[in-house]
């Protein structure tokens, strides 16, 4: 069949996050590499589309197409881990430590921010004529969306960053959704839909996904957005991560894990 019921995928999450945590060091950076920076081409394609139609709406239904591409391919993103690798721990797999969940982080956090870096130069490179010429108007588009999403937030101090914190957190509910939602079939066709439709929500609603802002920010920096590094991880990159990290594991994969991979006692009719 097609379709793999929760109690099933739900084990499939589980080993996924033991094999992620069991992976070479080389392994594990190419595949974070690749995803980072087919994810920011999709950036770059969504956030290009919406300049030429004028409707946000359209980048974000064309959004997905990176996602699916880089999860068909078998590469990581860091929102991804963060769901997967703690179910290994907590299903107490042999040999899976608190140690090895954290370096399975580290090391796919810098895999994503290195690919998202590389995209971010070439794109600001392209865009700009090899920086001898101002950025066209997607150019134009990527900077002001960094200064929105960082001085934007910073005029209101702590709320600010919360919100921030908050969309992260509302992000990676529905991006992990999309992670977990492609193991629910078995055909490439289930898998992508499954995938598009939140991926699709996250984006449309402007949510904060942490590898999509380590292209965003780099690029916007490099063709003369008005914000500085210090702006870019004080003010989005930081909450952003951690508002990734406690929503996909608190929506997504603890919700499922308990409710599917350790369903509690049937009812006892009296």
């Amino acid at each position: 069949m097609a379709y793999i019921a929760p109690s099933e995928f739900v084990t499939k999450m589980v080993d996924a996050g033991e094999s992620k945590i069991y992976m070479s060091t080389r392994d594990t950076l190419i595949r974070a590499y690749m995803a980072g920076a087919i994810l920011s081409l999709a950036a770059v394609f969504a956030v290009s589309a919406t300049v030429m139609t004028g409707s946000a709406l359209v980048g974000a239904i064309l959004f997905p197409v990176g996602f699916c591409m880089l999860y068909l391919l078998g590469f990581d993103l860091l929102t991804g881990v963060f769901v997967l690798a703690p179910l290994a721990l907590i299903d107490k797999r042999p040999g899976v430590t608190v140690q090895g969940v954290l370096r399975n982080w580290a090391l796919v956090f810098l895999g994503n921010f290195l690919g998202a870096l590389t995209v971010a130069f070439l794109m600001a490179f392209t865009l700009t004529y090899g920086f001898s010429v101002p950025p066209n108007e997607v150019g134009i588009k990527i900077g002001h969306i960094g200064e929105a999403r960082t001085l934007g937030y910073a005029k209101y101090g702590l709320m600010g960053w919360l919100t921030i914190f908050v969309r992260g957190m509302l992000c990676n509910w529905m991006v992990s959704t999309g992670v977990v939602g492609a193991m629910i079939s078995t055909t490439v066709s289930g898998k992508v839909i499954a995938m598009w439709m939140p991926v699709m929500v996250f984006f449309a609603m402007g949510f904060e996904h942490s590898v999509v802002n380590m292209f965003l920010f780099p690029s916007g920096l490099m063709m003369g957005g008005n914000f500085s590094v210090l702006d870019y991880f004080v003010w989005n990159e930081i909450p952003t991560v951690l508002g990734n990290l406690v929503g996909g594991i608190a929506f997504t994969g603890l919700t499922l894990y308990v409710t599917h991979g350790r369903t509690a006692p049937k009812r006892k009719l009296v």
